[in-house]
């Protein structure tokens, strides 16, 4: 049964440990499309993407990061990428990377698949790429380490929404509230 947009969002957790069970060629690239459905400024569309399920590259770009554990684990990796050539704004086009990124993690919960945002890795972009074989006109923005969760036992809260919200102007009474 699928779940709604709601359940995915408050079900989804980062995963970081996996089982050995291979990713589908075919589920990667239902995530990159469900990456490409966010919003971009004039809809420029400025991510690129490389899909890594060779244990040989995994192992090449373990050696970039502190989480290489992770990324040795994951029996796929997702490389998103803004190409400079493509963007139009630079606060824009990182907010619509961002946006591209949130979609692919929700469609790995909704593939019943688990997922990790790497962020560490972005202190050598430039070795990434060069694993990669790929030119400084993309720059690297996450690398996505998905496979079948080994558990499912995350746990995280939020705080209430009043820490968050600064103000509200409401010009009619809100009748759900009562």
């Amino acid at each position: 049964m699928p779940q709604t947009v709601l359940e995915a969002i408050y079900r989804r957790r980062s995963i970081r440990e996996f089982t050995d069970e291979d990713v589908a060629l075919s589920d990667l690239r239902e995530i990159v499309r469900a990456g490409i459905w966010a919003p971009s400024g004039l809809n420029n569309q400025p991510w690129r993407f490389v899909l890594v399920t060779d244990d040989e590259t995994r192992k090449k770009l373990s050696e970039t990061t502190h989480y290489s554990h992770i990324v040795l684990a994951a029996r796929a990796l997702i490389a998103v990428y803004l190409d400079t050539e493509a963007m139009y704004d630079e606060v824009k086009d990182h907010q619509a990377a961002g946006a591209c990124i949130e979609n692919m993690l929700l469609a790995t919960e909704a593939l019943g698949l688990g997922a990790v945002w790497l962020g560490q890795i972005l202190k050598n972009k430039k070795e990434v790429n060069q694993i990669l074989d790929l030119s400084s006109q993309y720059d690297l923005m996450a690398v996505l380490a998905i496979g079948y969760p080994l558990h499912r036992k995350q746990k995280s809260s939020r705080k209430g929404l009043d820490a968050f919200i600064l103000k509200t102007f409401q010009e009619v009474p809100d009748v759900l509230q009562k």
